[in-house]
């Protein structure tokens, strides 16, 4: 039985950035909505209440009965979460003077404090709430204070309840870490048992036992998600898996074959399906960014589905899922967000069930996973790439001569990036065909040809993400070959704009 602590999500965007850090500590977690937890099956160790966007005393506030989980588990309530848990209790919650955002210094910790242990006075931690915690009720003891704030922490005298007023799980917190596994290990109990290699081993045998001799197909996309799922599910089932690719004309140059042999090599039973024509041919004339995404996505259905009913007697669709696109998350408004699916509407048409063997990593838990699998680092470290492929990279109609002209700067500006050991540096990275042309000088001639975009940005988990600062002169190189050896390109462009307000891809 895997131990772990369960977080429940009060609506705060950090949330996942809480259950990153208590994986990093090779300690499972799972997250949950605030009012649905768990039954408990005696692997829960510990419960971590997240923030939020509310104030806990308006009147859309979530809320939930603390008593059975204090009778039971050892609690971490993180800002809203603390301040929730002492205003149940009879203390006071106001609204701050200003709002205190921004580092940070503890000081007058509590000398003993388990919470604590091994965190000095001083150390930097980042505040983020328009409210404070103005009086804890009887039975809670101030461990901790900041310049500003009179109880940044506190803790429940004879239990093992404790809150903080500022996020350990962001990294402008020193010591956040520490905090986190002072709380999981320290106090809970939590053994550090969680791995690559434990999750491989519990996981294969549960799709044993899950698919038994059951067939499966798996819709490959070239990612890492799509990749690891693959190889585990191979390493679980075998040949009773069969994996179709299908390249719908806008993968980056050679990719389909390059692809498709990494599969072979990994020993996947792989069914490669061109179709190109039928996407260029449904795309002709098609300009507008919402409408191409539903064209190539019903395409790829319709491309699978054929594919997939050529394999007798197959019960099941797998798909590289992971944890980001399972977590019911909470708007402002209460209202529930669902789980999303890789392919949407696949299940259903095909009247199969659906296998997600990654559903419970993040994505750099599915990257250690690739590497425990004995997987080859380039498949790994690949970095994401948007389904409808260079589709949304194109603004305008898409045609194939479009294609094959960002396909050649692609490979240009890639290859640059793994040539000048850029490649790891950045978390994605592109080239984007501009609807313009652009008048420049080749030898004694004018021409009138196309713009290009290079887009490379730096992020943790694409919510946000900053423009890289790619160096001058590999920017200068790479803009001198896309001119001199792509045939209709004459200016290249650097993006420099962050995430928010703008997004990773222009379309």
């Amino acid at each position: 039985m895997q131990e772990k602590i369960v977080i429940l999500d009060f609506g705060s965007q950090t949330t996942q950035l809480i259950g990153r850090r208590i994986r990093e500590l090779d300690i499972y977690c799972e997250i949950y909505p605030y009012n649905k937890f768990p039954e408990d099956d005696g692997s829960i160790r510990g419960v971590i209440l997240s923030g939020s966007p509310f104030s806990v005393y308006d009147d859309k506030a979530f809320k939930i009965d603390l008593e059975p989980l204090s009778s039971r588990y050892p609690i971490l309530g993180i800002c809203y979460g603390a301040q929730y848990m002492a205003y149940a209790a009879g203390g006071k919650v106001e609204p701050a003077g200003s709002r205190e955002y921004g580092r940070a210094h503890l000081a007058g910790i509590r000398e003993g404090n388990p919470l604590f242990e091994g965190i000095a006075e001083g150390s930097q931690i980042w505040m983020s709430h328009g409210d404070t915690i103005t009086a804890i009720p009887d039975g809670f003891e101030k461990i901790a204070s900041t310049e500003s704030v009179d109880i940044a922490a506190y803790h429940v005298k004879g239990k093992k309840i404790w809150g903080v007023q500022f996020h350990p799980e962001v990294y402008h917190t020193t010591d956040g870490t520490q905090l986190l596994k002072n709380f999981a290990v320290g106090i809970c109990g939590c053994k550090q048992d969680w791995s690559p290699a434990s999750f491989i081993e519990t996981t294969v045998a549960q799709l044993q036992q899950q698919l038994g001799n059951d067939k499966v197909v798996l819709g490959l996309s070239g990612g890492v998600d799509s990749s690891v799922a693959a190889v585990l599910l191979n390493r679980a089932i075998g040949s009773n898996l069969t994996c179709i690719f299908v390249d719908h004309g806008m993968l980056r140059k050679d990719e389909f074959k390059n692809v498709l042999h990494d599969y072979e090599c990994l020993g996947l039973n792989v069914i490669g399906v061109d179709a190109s024509r039928k996407f260029f041919s449904e795309l002709a004339g098609v300009t507008e960014p919402e409408r191409k995404r539903k064209i190539i996505g019903k395409g790829f259905i319709d491309v699978f589905d054929e594919e997939a009913h050529k394999i007798k007697d197959v019960k099941w669709l797998a798909q590289g899922t992971i944890y980001p696109d399972c977590i019911e998350s909470l708007s402002i408004t209460g209202t529930v967000i669902k789980s999303h699916h890789n392919v949407g509407g696949l299940p259903e048409r095909m009247n199969l069930r659906l296998c997600e063997p990654l559903r419970l990593l993040f994505k750099d838990e599915v990257r250690r996973v690739g590497r425990e699998l004995g997987m080859p680092e380039h498949l790994i470290t690949r970095h994401p790439f948007p389904g409808p492929g260079l589709a949304v990279r194109i603004l305008g109609e898409i045609t194939p001569e479009k294609v094959h002209v960002l396909q050649e700067a692609d490979d240009i500006f890639i290859s640059g990036l793994r040539e000048w050991g850029l490649y790891d540096k950045v978390w994605q990275a592109g080239v984007i065909l501009l609807p313009v042309q652009s008048v420049g000088v080749m030898g004694d001639e004018r021409t009138y040809e196309r713009a290009v975009a290079l887009r490379a940005v730096t992020s943790t988990d694409a919510m946000t993400a900053d423009w890289a600062r790619l160096p001058y002169d590999f920017l200068a190189k790479v803009s001198n070959d896309i001119i001199n050896k792509v045939k209709g390109v004459n200016r290249v462009t650097y993006d420099i704009s962050s995430k928010p307000p703008s997004t990773i891809e222009w379309e």
